[in-house]
């Protein structure tokens, strides 16, 4: 795929180079001659240009693109990039980087985002996940679907500990979609056993939460832990 990276900071280059390694072509677009180095990233194609203004966007052809990533350290200059992105060049896929939690309202599909990735929300999330122990931590949105990507870490209580995947009975609108076990990352089959202290990593819509949480972890545990966060 082609895809282009506005914003060659921190965060713009490693993402770049995350996505050369697998092997796609990325074109970094940004607009401060100084922090134009090509040598910090040489198999990308570098653009000086203002991913604000349509002109430069159109030199740099971005219609031809197939995801647009929008990962300045201005809300502003993301949000307008990502609507001339979906509504000027017709780019299918947008991918914004918010930055400020204040602002996480506005990336929208009114706005072009078809994927809002919130460094506060996702620092939070990552904080949780790391202490959080029975109990669902929501990961990531998918703003486009209403989906969210979450996480349960198995206690040694939970009901179905040595049960194969076959036998949760995960509702309708969710799906088990990996398994992390110590270093290693599992695709979930039928017949895998759970094991405690595993990870598990759901995509559900927001509505099946609950019941998500109810089944892997027990209707006791949930209203333990509930009991607990309001002491």
């Amino acid at each position: 795929m082609r895809i282009a990276v506005a914003g060659a900071g921190n965060v713009g280059r490693s993402v770049a180079k995350e996505l050369i390694e697998n092997g796609h072509q990325v074109m970094l677009i940004e607009r401060a001659a100084d922090r134009l180095r090509p040598e910090r990233v040489p198999e990308a194609e570098w653009v000086l240009a203002d991913a604000c203004e349509m002109s430069s966007l159109q030199e740099a052809e971005l219609s031809r693109c197939d995801v647009v990533v929008a990962s300045t350290g201005d809300d502003k200059v993301n949000l307008v990039l990502s609507l001339l992105a979906k509504t000027e060049f017709g780019v299918p896929r947008v991918v914004a980087r918010v930055n400020r939690a204040e602002n996480e309202w506005l990336f929208t599909d009114q706005w072009g985002v078809d994927v809002a990735v919130s460094k506060p929300r996702l620092m939070a999330a990552l904080v949780e996940e790391a202490v959080t122990v029975g109990d669902l931590v929501r990961l990531m949105t998918f703003r486009q679907t209403e989906t969210n990507l979450v996480e349960i870490t198995l206690p040694g209580t939970a009901p179905y500990v040595g049960h194969a995947v076959r036998d949760v009975p995960l509702p309708r609108d969710a799906a088990l979609v990996a398994i992390l076990r110590g270093k290693r990352v599992l695709v979930p089959s039928a017949d895998d056993p759970l094991e405690a202290g595993d990870e598990l990593v759901f995509v559900c819509t927001g509505a099946a939460e609950d019941e998500v949480r109810a089944v892997v972890l027990g209707a006791d545990s949930v209203l333990r832990t509930r009991a607990e966060r309001t002491r």
